[in-house]
């Protein structure tokens, strides 16, 4: 909004007026924003959140210091959604179409959320939204996003032409200035669904790929069809791995925040030209302006660790959990980085492999002896720890750590190993 206002005050010449055309500078400004609104609003909220009585309703597992948590504000993740949208939308382009996919994305995850808390809170229903509904929710916005990305004729990403031969070419300018020649390849935008492969360097991989058994005229469909089955099954996956690991105080915040940031490097990488050709990564033109979401999204998870780090003043609940897993997810998709999130998050991705191994484990055991044995003491693996007699903070501070390490694997990985 404010971008669109500086394009038509522009002409008045007002010193600083200029600045808002850099996207670091009004990326600083969301981030800056962000903890801001955070740290100020937040504490109205939770005191809003007190008064309703919107506490959070605690289960006696058996784990140390958690009966004390019972009453702790939930719902927090109004927060953070409002720290994100507002900046977004006050810094951000609003003329680009991938800002919008990640609005939409934001306000659709959050609003499911919001009703799964609503259901726990006011109608007493401990269940929460069918999963079921849930789902449905997490697929309906996996088609929205396949759909946009297929249709929209913004969605492009920039390569070197080549002849019949395989060979690029390449195309003479004269600088203005200097009066001398320059040469440099020649560039097209293309509609595709290539995709980033870490470690292997000029090579992506693309989806049309894996359905080169079909007749030429089926594969465009196919292909695409696949890619959509790809993009709801990483939304819904992260989505409601975000929700499982957010279980200790500042645990999810944290760790979304690494993520946020290692999705906010490669994002501005692969949308600035002369980064993206000199570490060999995909151009996506217009891609940088997600920059400024990004910055938003990291400023509103650690401002709100202001008050979710240990002991917790309030609770993100579903609200904020089930929108920042989506919003890694749909990001990924977006900067065409999805192959890596096992690494950038493989804290979510553990944190739900320890569930659905446990789950798995005990009722084969079941069948088979009769009784059901467990390979962790239990899960989400976050749990298992506490069992062992670990603090709360350590653990936290911990998965912190191992998030740390794998957010600069993924950053390395991609931008020089390859």
């Amino acid at each position: 909004m404010l971008y669109h206002l500086y394009t038509w005050i522009e002409q008045l010449d007002l010193p600083g007026v200029g600045m808002m055309q850099y996207i670091s500078f009004r990326a600083a400004l969301s981030v800056i924003l962000s903890l801001v609104i955070t740290m100020v609003f937040g504490k109205k909220i939770i005191r809003l959140l007190q008064q309703k009585q919107i506490g959070e309703e605690v289960r006696n597992l058996g784990l140390e210091g958690q009966l004390q948590k019972k009453g702790t504000p939930t719902m927090g993740g109004l927060i953070i959604l409002t720290s994100i949208l507002v900046p977004t939308l006050l810094f951000a382009r609003l003329d680009n179409i991938y800002i919008w996919m990640m609005v939409i994305t934001t306000v659709w995850l959050g609003l499911i959320g919001f009703i799964d808390d609503y259901i726990k809170v006011f109608l007493k229903d401990k269940k929460g939204l069918a999963g079921k509904f849930k789902i449905l929710g997490q697929v309906s916005l996996g088609v929205i996003i396949a759909a946009t990305l297929y249709l929209s004729d913004d969605v492009v990403i920039r390569e070197k032409v080549k002849d019949s031969d395989g060979n690029l070419v390449t195309q003479i300018s004269i600088d203005q200035e200097t009066g001398q020649q320059e040469v440099s390849y020649k560039m097209h935008d293309v509609k595709s669904m290539k995709t980033t492969i870490p470690f292997v360097k000029n090579q992506e991989l693309n989806y049309k790929w894996f359905v080169k058994f079909l007749p030429g005229n089926w594969q465009e469909a196919a292909a695409w069809i696949l890619y959509t089955l790809v993009i709801i099954f990483l939304i819904t996956l992260i989505s409601n791995s975000t929700n499982l690991t957010d279980g200790l105080d500042g645990l999810a915040t944290g760790t979304t925040a690494i993520s946020g940031a290692t999705l906010g490097v490669l994002a501005y990488v692969s949308g600035h030209v002369v980064l993206a050709d000199y570490l060999n990564l995909m151009y996506i033109p217009n891609i940088g302006e997600l920059s400024v979401f990004i910055a938003a999204f990291i400023g509103a998870s650690i401002g709100f660790l202001w008050y979710n780090s240990f002991p917790a003043q309030v609770f993100m609940g579903d609200t904020g959990s089930l929108a920042l897993g989506g919003i890694l997810a749909v990001f990924s998709i977006i900067i065409r980085k999805e192959i890596m999130i096992p690494l950038f998050c493989g804290i979510f991705i553990i944190e739900s492999l320890s569930v659905v191994i446990q789950v798995t484990y005990f009722k084969h055991t079941k069948r088979k002896y009769g009784e059901g044995r467990r390979v962790f003491l239990m899960a989400p693996l976050h749990h298992h720890f506490q069992k062992k007699g670990f603090a709360e903070a350590k653990i936290v501070a911990r998965f912190w750590i191992v998030a740390l390490m794998l957010a600069v694997i993924s950053i390395v990985t991609l931008l020089k190993i390859r």
